[in-house]
């Protein structure tokens, strides 16, 4: 590790929920600073006025790094109308209805048969 990676890492503060995403957004701010012009010193900004965009996104970062994180969303139980299968708009199947008024019935067999055409 180099010596100014260390640095960050003791700067680091105690709220910081991310600290992979603090070391890598604290390192793209020091690597895009200011010169006496106020132009960003980075090879890969060549000349862009500060704060350049790179300096901006790092900023982004440093905010994530320290937003507490949300819980999981609880998982649905097997029995809940949420999770019944039904067709979803964009997937096979969805909006053709089948035989006897079953929603995507015929659709899935179709579907079926074109993939096992493909397996073979």
């Amino acid at each position: 590790m180099s010596e100014a990676s260390t640095d960050r890492v003791a700067d680091r503060p105690a709220e910081v929920t991310d600290p992979l995403l603090w070391d890598l957004a604290a390192a793209v701010a020091d690597a895009h600073q200011p010169d006496a012009e106020r132009v960003c010193t980075s090879p890969s900004c060549v000349g862009a006025a500060w704060p350049c965009a790179a300096w901006n996104n790092a900023q982004a970062g440093l905010s994530a790094a320290r937003t507490p994180r949300q819980p999981a969303a609880p998982p649905q139980s097997a029995g809940s109308p949420q999770s019944a299968s039904r067709p979803v708009a964009g997937q096979p199947g969805a909006g053709r209805a089948g035989a006897a008024g079953e929603p995507g019935t015929a659709a899935a067999r179709t579907d079926a048969r074109s993939l096992a055409a493909t397996a073979a």
